[in-house]
């Protein structure tokens, strides 16, 4: 069952999953403007034996008369049924629903709250950490002189209306903005350290247009179809549940746009000399992470997941990071910042000292094959985009 009024809010029950959610904008003036979606709460709580979830992770505003109506209903059913539970799912990204619905557990001991975000992903506390930004800039920095001219096969191109998800420290929405001159750009991310950083340096240099938004990647606070290009870079690697992210990009594009991601396949990362040491330690990376509930393979399989979604004209493609792309300090900066990070990584997951020392050798033998005069050392990315059908 499904109501809307002129407000733009949705009310919608899944008895399968028994999770009743609230989202957009809720604003009645009288109680009898949103009749029907109380009546429909009071179903899903007659229909459900146990649980029943009170989604409002998109819940963007809602006044006290509405407020009140629907927690009325909610305490109501908890003091005539003592089988009952209403667990209510806020997050970060509205954080106000937290604040207002948490008073209620004060109240009534049968409803309680949980912020979905507080334990988002497996490997969050590691990529929102702020001693990741010089990594993510020089990562950038290379990658950059092969997805400009990849870009427009993708769909990239001047006066259309762009989204970068997962969007990290902005480098790429600014560099976006630069080259290709988007009529709008939205850049979300749910790192706040990330996004002010991003905010800090387009004030230093002077760039303006760039809408960041801090906002949940899996339940965006974004409308459906407002984007023409979506992006979402070295994203879904990291997340438990990709499919997740991929149906809100899907859902966000319009209908022709197309949705452009960039995964990795680290296993394949390479170097000369010293090529077995490097081979050792990226074979290993990627058994560690998916302890983490991290894919770095992930980039090959970019296609599949992409008509899963049901994404159609899907093109891939995939290009070589090298110590050659500029000054191989570069490319050597960044495998010592991953040394450093995944060693950390290593240590949480238990691993031996003897392990650790041959794991971080691996990256030192990357390192020197980068700087080497006579050495190479690559990085591998896979370039996929999907257009969402007409």
């Amino acid at each position: 069952m499904a109501a809307s009024l002129p407000q733009r809010f949705k009310v919608d029950f899944d008895p399968n999953s028994q999770i009743f959610s609230l989202a957009g904008t809720i604003r009645p003036r009288s109680i009898d403007e949103i009749a029907e979606s109380i009546h429909a709460l009071r179903e899903a709580i007659d229909t459900v034996r146990g649980v029943l979830y009170i989604d409002v992770k998109r819940l963007i505003q809602m006044n006290n008369t509405a407020f009140q109506a629907f927690i009325r209903v909610a305490l109501d059913a908890c003091r005539e049924r003592s089988d009952l539970r209403l667990i209510v799912i806020t997050s970060s990204v509205v954080s106000w629903t937290t604040r207002m619905f948490r008073h209620l557990s004060t109240i009534e001991p049968q409803i309680s709250v949980e912020v979905y975000d507080s334990m988002f992903y497996p490997g969050q506390d590691y990529f929102e950490d702020t001693s990741f930004i010089p990594i993510l800039r020089a990562q950038t920095k290379l990658t950059w002189r092969h997805e400009r001219t990849i870009l427009p096969r993708h769909g990239m191109r001047p006066g259309i209306a762009v989204a970068d998800i997962c969007c990290g420290i902005g480098d790429f929405a600014v560099l976006a903005q630069k080259e290709f001159q988007p009529s709008r750009i939205v850049a979300l991310d749910h790192s706040k350290p990330s996004l002010a950083y991003a905010r800090k340096v387009a004030a230093e240099f002077g760039v303006t247009g760039i809408e960041y938004t801090y906002g949940d990647a899996s339940e965006m606070l974004l409308e459906d179809n407002q984007f023409d290009f979506v992006s979402c870079r070295h994203s879904l690697q990291v997340f438990n549940q990709p499919e997740l992210l991929l149906k809100e990009l899907y859902r966000i594009v319009k209908p022709g746009g197309r949705v452009y991601i960039t995964n990795e396949k680290n296993s394949h990362c390479l170097g000369e000399p010293r090529a077995q040491s490097i081979q050792w330690t990226y074979n290993e990376l990627a058994r560690l992470l998916s302890n983490f509930e991290i894919d770095v393979e992930f980039g090959p399989k970019s296609r599949r997941y992409l008509a899963d979604t049901g994404f159609d004209d899907i093109l891939v493609e995939s290009f070589m990071v090298t110590n050659l792309d500029g000054d191989p300090q570069d490319f050597a900066d960044i495998i010592a910042g991953w040394e450093k990070m995944f060693a950390d990584m290593a240590v949480r997951h238990g691993e031996t000292p003897e392990f650790i020392e041959r794991f971080r050798q691996g990256f030192r033998d990357h390192i020197f094959a980068a700087l080497h005069p006579k050495g190479y050392a690559g990085w591998p990315i896979w370039a996929a985009s999907g257009r969402k059908p007409l």
